[in-house]
């Protein structure tokens, strides 16, 4: 593993990590399973952590066997209509949505000259920023739209690390999602997944929620690590 004192940068997936927007993806996305007639479960909701709008949404009609029931038109308005849905939910957001402990942890990066980018596949991650007041600590983002490939492949991340212009092995990523956290392997970069351990096993440092994401209990997990290699 890496030594702590080589870390210059954090890149942060958004849903599940700075505040609990996963909620009102997995409310519009349930509206639209309804209106789909494909069977809501929390095995799919959990399946679309971390997940891009059209992969989320191709999940959805693979799980109702539907797959090949809609056009791409058909499934861009579908996506489209959950967007919507989604946005008129995030109207009630605010910073009481954040995550315990990440404001303090925003804060200590920020105090001690780590630089920070956001690594989110959500188009709305700029407008869910603001919404939280968060948007000062993010100048750099990952424009989803750019991209070509989903997580689990490293693409988002490594561009985290770009756009900071470091290398990964610099960067901690930060993930709840399993994908995700392959995503950051993969990339090169120090991994932190915030969630079930048994899930989120492949991660280099586990913690069980954002509480416990402070800079110090990232320095002794990396330690520890460093001992058992």
């Amino acid at each position: 593993m890496v030594e702590f004192k080589d870390i210059k940068g954090f890149v942060f997936d958004l849903d599940g990590v700075i505040a609990d927007t996963s909620v009102y993806h997995s409310k519009a996305w349930h509206q639209l399973a309804d209106e789909l007639g494909v069977q809501w479960s929390e095995d799919l909701a959990n399946n679309l952590k971390g997940v891009s709008r059209m992969d989320s949404l191709e999940l959805i009609l693979k799980t109702g066997g539907k797959e090949n029931d809609y056009t791409q038109a058909e499934k861009e308005h579908y996506a489209t209509k959950k967007n919507t849905n989604y946005l008129e939910l995030l109207k009630g957001m605010d910073s009481s949505a954040i995550l315990p402990g990440i404001s303090d942890f925003l804060k200590s990066l920020e105090e001690n000259n780590y630089k920070l980018s956001l690594a989110s596949a959500s188009k709305n991650s700029p407008l869910v920023l603001k919404q939280l007041g968060l948007d000062q600590y993010f100048s750099e983002k990952v424009d989803p739209s750019t991209l070509k490939h989903g997580k689990p492949d490293p693409e988002i991340f490594a561009r985290g690390a770009e756009v900071l212009n470091l290398k990964p092995e610099e960067c901690i990523g930060i993930e709840d999602a399993k994908v995700g956290v392959e995503s950051i392997n993969s990339a090169g970069e120090t991994s932190v997944g915030i969630g079930d351990k048994n899930i989120l096993s492949e991660a280099d440092i586990n913690f069980e929620d954002t509480s416990e994401l402070t800079l110090e209990n990232i320095k002794n997990a990396m330690e520890v690590g460093a001992a058992n290699d």
